[in-house]
């Protein structure tokens, strides 16, 4: 009989163990005198991603339970008590929710679940995500103001894509010089010290630019389309056209994120005492959140990929039936071959974190718990990224880009690389025609 008892008894914590998924497996009932310190270790394993009111309940048991000598009634109050602590988990885990993780709303914050704890805590977010964004802020910094000063400054001829090009610059640097205090967030355990407006702005400017960034592609893959599917149309040449989709553009961003300033962003945990900043989310906020991010991914990724891709594979087509001039096939596949890394940079950056982003919130709506938030706040890191890819595809696609970049490397002015321009020209001119002259030299001597 005993030996029945002690094997019930190994199997209804391990029942506990795996429904509650605590961090350590309680030690099992052995002989017929347990000391009270056991038992408590015990209930501390049963409700370890609890709260204080399970843990007070296991408590009460404990100090009930020793009164006991009967093996029959220790097993009748250890399963009553773990169905409690499951029942109030169960209740809680239905009614709060934060961002992907399980917690409890009180006056003084948010306390969250274990997986939220482990995340918060690790080394991805403490060490990891801020060397990604120092690569960002040191590789970002300087290429896209270059690419700005170059396409404002150095660029007389304005035509649409340098004009998108420069906003999509103007867009990467304003999300660049925001991210030291995303550094310094990180490094500080993600723990923010600078108030809930900085980190409204902060939020606000990361999601801004990403789906700006978005939006300047997809225009910079329609313009470029139709200048390859229809060169001699004057539409793609109009920069009015540019200038007023370019408005249009910051407008409609600024207004798809101004919902993330209308609630907290900061988040103060209680089970760690440090604030978040964007990583956690009030449980009485979880509608709001929900129903925007959800609107921002369809409206703010799905359908410009769409287009975007769309776009992309009508030039392929066109560039591949005129291929067959063998003057211009050269250039051709050259075209060819930036469309594709162009796609493929769009898509490698900022399809992970986006379909993460409407994976995760359409979970959150659901109920159920998202274990892959560490994943998705890595592929954030790759929406990050591009804002440091950017200056390098202007580079590649436009020549007189990378002319102007290598002249203001070198402290050439305007002027300079003009008189440049003329002494190279009357130098060829002069070489054309010695070269006229001494063949008509020839000539006349062979004739006489």
């Amino acid at each position: 009989m005993v030996t029945c008892l002690i094997t019930l008894r190994r199997f209804f914590l391990l029942t506990c163990y795996v429904r509650k998924g605590c961090g350590t497996l309680p030690l099992p009932f052995t002989s017929t005198s347990y000391r009270q310190k056991e038992y408590t270790n015990a209930c501390i394993s049963i409700q370890h991603s609890s709260y204080i009111a399970d843990r007070s309940i296991l408590e009460s048991f404990v100090e009930v339970n020793m009164g006991f000598q009967s093996h029959w009634l220790k097993l009748i109050f250890l399963f009553t008590c773990v169905d409690l602590c499951l029942s109030q988990k169960n209740e809680r885990n239905a009614a709060v929710d934060d961002r992907g993780f399980s917690g409890n709303e009180t006056m003084e914050g948010v306390g969250v679940s274990l997986t939220g704890l482990m995340v918060l805590e690790s080394h991805l977010t403490t060490v990891f995500l801020p060397i990604v964004y120092i690569v960002v802020f040191a590789v970002g910094l300087p290429t896209n103001t270059m690419a700005i000063w170059v396409f404002l400054f150095r660029t007389k001829k304005k035509h649409p894509a340098a004009i998108y090009m420069a906003n999509l610059a103007l867009s990467d640097l304003l999300f660049v010089i925001w991210t030291p205090l995303k550094i310094a967030y990180h490094f500080n355990g993600n723990d923010w010290i600078y108030g809930e407006r900085l980190c409204k702005v902060l939020v606000g400017f990361f999601y801004g630019n990403m789906y700006c960034s978005i939006l300047f592609i997809t225009c910079i893959s329609v313009q470029r389309y139709w200048a390859i599917v229809y060169p001699l149309s004057q539409d793609c040449r109009n920069n009015h056209v540019a200038i007023g989709v370019s408005v249009a553009v910051w407008v409609g961003v600024w207004l798809l994120t101004t919902p993330l300033y209308l609630y907290d962003q900061t988040v103060k945990v209680t089970n760690l005492n440090i604030t978040t900043c964007h990583d956690v989310i009030r449980p009485s906020q979880i509608s709001m959140a929900v129903g925007y991010f959800l609107t921002m991914g369809t409206l703010g990724f799905v359908v410009p990929t769409v287009v975007c891709v769309v776009a992309y594979i009508l030039m392929l087509k066109s560039l591949r039936n005129s291929m067959t001039d063998n003057s211009i096939s050269k250039n051709r596949r050259k075209a060819v071959v930036l469309i594709i890394t162009v796609l493929v940079m769009f898509l490698v950056c900022f399809t992970p974190s986006n379909i993460m982003l409407l994976v995760h919130y359409s979970l959150l709506l659901a109920g159920v718990v998202n274990d892959g938030y560490g994943f998705y706040i890595t592929t954030l890191c790759l929406a990050a990224l591009n804002s440091c890819v950017d200056p390098f595809i202007y580079y590649f696609i436009s020549e007189e880009f990378r002319e102007h970049v290598k002249n203001t490397l070198r402290c050439r002015s305007e002027r300079t690389v003009a008189r440049m321009r003329v002494s190279f020209s009357a130098l060829k001119y002069s070489k054309k025609k010695s070269t006229y002259t001494s063949d008509s030299g020839n000539t006349q001597s062979c004739s006489c």
